[in-house]
């Protein structure tokens, strides 16, 4: 006979830690509802790198094709989406430089977009060289969300992010 066993799913936290709840939601599977759009890639960084399961520094990244040249990566999704939380991940370990990263919702298919957040990073080898963003948004019926990232606003560089989550 065998013997099975049931895995139950609660919330939880140490005694000893925040009593803030834990955001115990998974995030959005992006492959699975939504295509991503994007202006270049590096055949040895796609696109693909931002959805997959390693994150952190020394993670995989999606790399632009280019250096110093502005790019997009636009999330449309297959249906209206709510987004209650943005995370996504920056390194730079070669070189100094700033980045800009701005993030714009649509909820008409890319007709317009709304502004969400405009964050820079300032990165040096000897210094900050990864950048972890975990926003808390109210974002409904979006039908896409552009991220557009600048590169270089100091110095030279390509345009890059870790890692990309989207939660509802």
């Amino acid at each position: 006979m065998l013997n099975t066993l049931r895995m139950i799913t609660i919330r939880k936290r140490r005694l000893d830690q925040s009593d803030k709840a834990v955001d115990d939601s998974a995030p959005l599977d992006l492959t699975r509802v939504a295509t991503i759009a994007y202006s270049s890639e590096d055949p040895a960084h796609p696109v693909e790198h931002l959805v997959d399961e390693r994150t952190g520094p020394g993670g995989s990244r999606w790399v632009a094709a280019h250096s110093d040249s502005v790019e997009q990566i636009v999330v449309e999704f297959d249906r209206p989406q709510s987004v209650a939380r943005l995370v996504y991940e920056v390194e730079e370990t070669q070189q100094e430089r700033t980045q800009e990263v701005r993030v714009e919702a649509s909820t008409d298919g890319g007709q317009s977009y709304r502004q969400v957040l405009v964050q820079e990073y300032t990165f040096s080898p000897r210094g900050a060289t990864f950048q972890r963003e975990d926003l808390r948004l109210e974002l409904h019926d979006l039908s896409q969300l552009r991220l557009t990232i600048v590169p270089n606003k100091h110095g030279s560089g390509v345009a890059t992010l870790t890692s990309l989550r989207l939660y509802p």
